[in-house]
């Protein structure tokens, strides 16, 4: 008998904290707070990313044919590249941020392979193309791999 009181006090007592919520009212959850141009951005950042690793995996497990991959997969890539390219950019007065830029523009650029890590390259060390750089005196540019002299004002250039 005693088990019997027992089993019904808790399933009476389970019962309750079920309902509670459903008859007492309860309140409501308080309202996130408005995202930001950025925060926007980020999160379609974020399931574009998500949304490229299901296409993958649903590619690896056979659920998707090539063709449909690589729509999907241009899509999807699309999206990424849109929310990449609306993001916010860093503020220009960051100092960090003015250090990089600044490293930056002192750098050489091939043209195929971009900025070289090297400060005082002649050829890219990747492609083996020439870099153009500029005189030191006069600042005109210099395109002819292997010159000795700038065309603008006559000086030697540095080897």
């Amino acid at each position: 008998m005693v088990a019997l009181i027992v089993g019904t006090v808790l399933a009476v007592g389970a019962l309750a904290y079920v309902l509670f919520p459903l008859l007492a009212g309860v309140a409501p959850l308080p309202r996130r707070r408005a995202r930001g141009a950025r925060d926007l951005a980020a999160a379609a950042e974020h399931e574009a990313v998500v949304a490229l690793r299901e296409i993958e995996f649903d590619r690896a497990t056979g659920k998707l044919s090539d063709a449909d991959y690589d729509e999907l997969r241009a899509r999807y890539t699309e999206r990424a590249l849109e929310a990449l390219r609306s993001t916010t950019p860093v503020a220009a007065d960051d100092a960090a941020e003015a250090a990089v830029l600044a490293y930056r523009s002192r750098l050489k650029r091939c043209a195929d392979c971009g900025p070289r890590p090297e400060p005082d390259a002649v050829y890219c060390s990747s492609c083996g193309s020439f870099l153009p750089g500029a005189c030191g005196s006069c600042g005109a540019a210099v395109t002819e791999a292997g010159a000795a002299f700038c065309v603008s004002c006559g000086r030697q250039l540095a080897a």
